[in-house]
Formats: C-alpha cells, structure tokens, sequence
C-alpha cells in the first residue's frame, strides 16, 4: 500500500510526457543539468578562495608586525 508498483511509475511518466512533451523535458533537463554544473563550479570557487584567505591574512599579519 505504501510504495509504488513498476507500472504506477509508467503511467505517471506516459502522463507527464503526454502533457508537457519531450520538448519541453528535454529542454528542462538540460536546464537543470547546466544549473546543477554552475552550482558545482560556484562551490568549487568558494573553497578555493576560502582555502587562499588565512594564507592571505598571515601574510598581512606579517606586514604589519615588520
């Protein structure tokens, strides 16, 4: 009662293609794919300059001390 036969999944996504066709799916999914790669890279810049700040703020450290 509480999970979903193999043919629930089939008639919901004959469904989904018949309203929103393969279009409009195909066109999503590549937006959705590109988004979740910008999210990556985004993610990526930000530990790499969160990894470059202390190195930054010890050298400044110095500076100030000499």
């Amino acid at each position: 009662m509480g999970s979903f036969s193999i043919w629930h999944w089939l008639i919901v996504l004959v469904v989904v293609l018949l309203v929103f066709g393969t279009k409009k799916l195909r066109n999503a999914g590549g937006d959705l794919g590109s988004a979740v790669k910008n999210f990556k890279d985004a993610v990526k810049e930000g530990e790499d300059s969160a990894a470059k700040k202390p190195d930054a703020v010890i050298s400044e450290a110095k500076k100030e001390n000499v």
